[in-house]
């Protein structure tokens, strides 16, 4: 009973850490939340995935509801991510099933995409300024058509990212908005990439649940710790280097990558 009690209370400090991780940068939800559910829990790939999906689907439309009352969603942004990720979303949840949900295929399947999302992330995150220079410098502004195209093809690599992993809408995603958009205001960036995330993970979630591979128990202990984690980063994210921030997760992204290969 009491270890029961333990594993529930560090469900929910685990849901605090990871908001107040996402409060503070932007970033971490399920680039934190899953490898914590794999390593620190013992739960399987693909049923950490899948809890993780519904879970950030919760806070997403929180954090959406509170962009669209300051008007810092720019909806045609979304529905061109929306056009490329939701349908590769549901062609990554079909591969899944294909492969055998509660297979060890899966599980590996599972494990290997999330490290290398993981460590794709750690590197945006510390080189951001770099490749928007390097960008600037060698690419330049695009056209309009190309630019949707892009935003398309943003949005579908995102889609088998996070259906498979929960990982790439936060760093990875702004980090494309940003490269496309350099002319947007970057808090109607965020706002668009967090409104994005709705339907990509609710699609993705409702997935993994016809599935049978959602605990939404463990999914509500979660949710009792990440909503004031999230609303204490918030309140500490104007005091705290955003320089620091992004490379002590990058630092820690990069250790989870390793350590769920090893």
């Amino acid at each position: 009973m009491e270890f029961l009690a333990a594993i529930k209370l560090g469900y929910v400090l685990s849901g605090f850490i990871v908001g107040m991780a996402v409060g503070l940068t932007g970033v971490g939800g399920g680039s934190l939340m899953t490898p914590i559910l794999i390593l620190v829990f013992h739960i399987a790939p693909v049923a950490a995935v899948g809890t993780d999906l519904l879970y950030a689907a919760a806070t997403k439309t929180v954090g959406s509801m509170m962009h669209r009352a300051h008007d810092t969603i720019n909806f045609k942004i979304v529905g061109r991510l929306a056009l490329g990720s939701v349908p590769a979303a549901i062609v990554t949840i079909t591969l899944l099933h294909t492969l055998g949900i509660a297979s060890s295929k899966a599980n590996v399947l599972v494990s290997v995409v999330l490290a290398v999302a993981l460590m794709i992330t750690a590197v945006a995150l510390v080189f951001r300024n770099r490749l928007l220079g390097y960008y600037a410098r060698h690419v330049g502004k695009l056209s309009a058509r190309r630019t949707m195209f892009f935003t398309v093809l943003t949005g579908a690599i995102l889609g088998v990212l996070v259906a498979s992993t929960s990982v790439g809408a936060g760093a990875l995603g702004v980090t494309a908005l940003i490269l496309l958009y350099p002319e947007m205001p970057a808090v109607r960036l965020v706002g668009s990439d967090i409104a994005h995330a709705v339907p990509l993970t609710l699609v993705a979630g409702a997935g993994h649940w016809l599935l049978g591979n959602i605990d939404f128990a463990l999914m509500g202990t979660l949710l009792l710790g990440s909503i004031p984690g999230i609303l204490i980063g918030s309140a500490l994210a104007p005091r705290v280097p955003e320089l620091f921030l992004r490379r002590a997760m990058a630092l820690v992204l990069a250790f989870v990558a390793i350590r769920l290969v090893l």
